[in-house]
């Protein structure tokens, strides 16, 4: 049986919303697209980096912002290389565009059923990238296993933030704190856990 790992990009604040690129996501007026420029990470992700990861997850509109880009990178590009050969499954009732090499629609009337189904065939994690309108129904039907969450040091005041308003509270275990030279903080926490438990290690990212 696999995990499901959520991995996101977000602000003190909690936004995840348009941080590649200006025109990324304006839903909603959002005119701070491109946030995260300033604090990448120069040194590109190295191919460890991906050895747990069995498979993708999507929503539909994720998912169409990325084919624009990723299939088109070589695989020189550790990312591409990854995204290219591992399942991709996408959240949706229509058709998408097949083209990018291992892609799915995890169709269905009933989502739920259908990502517990995922989880319990996969052999390693499953991973959320964006996605923020199925991670909503994630949250919310409790199948989140762990989030990897990229803590920046910006607060945006406004955007669509990651944790919407939940029927009760979700405690977490941190299970690694990392600092990065550009100021961002690694963050790995397991969902459940008691409040107030030992903190986990902490240690500077070179």
């Amino acid at each position: 049986m696999g995990s499901l790992v959520v991995v996101e990009f977000v602000t003190l604040d909690g936004v995840m919303q348009g941080f590649g690129s200006p025109d990324e996501d304006r839903d909603g007026g959002f005119e701070h697209g491109g946030w995260g420029a300033p604090y990448r990470d120069p040194s590109p992700p190295s191919a460890s980096t991906f050895a747990t990861t069995s498979a993708y997850l999507f929503g539909r509109g994720t998912y169409d912002k990325m084919i624009q880009f990723w299939p088109h990178q070589g695989d020189e590009n550790p990312m591409a290389a990854h995204l290219r050969s591992a399942p991709k499954h996408v959240v949706t009732s229509s058709p998408i565009d097949d083209t990018w090499t291992n892609a799915h629609v995890l169709g269905g009337d009933d989502v739920e059923q259908a990502v517990r189904r995922l989880k319990d065939e996969t052999d390693g994690d499953v991973v959320v990238l964006g996605s923020w309108t199925l991670l909503e129904s994630l949250i919310a039907w409790d199948l989140v296993d762990e989030y990897r969450l990229f803590l920046h040091p910006l607060v945006l005041g406004t955007g669509k933030r990651l944790f919407r308003p939940l029927a009760q509270p979700r405690p977490m275990t941190l299970v690694e704190a990392t600092p990065t030279p550009t100021g961002v903080v690694v963050l790995r926490y397991r969902a459940g856990g008691d409040p107030g438990g030992a903190p986990a290690s902490s240690h500077p990212r070179s």
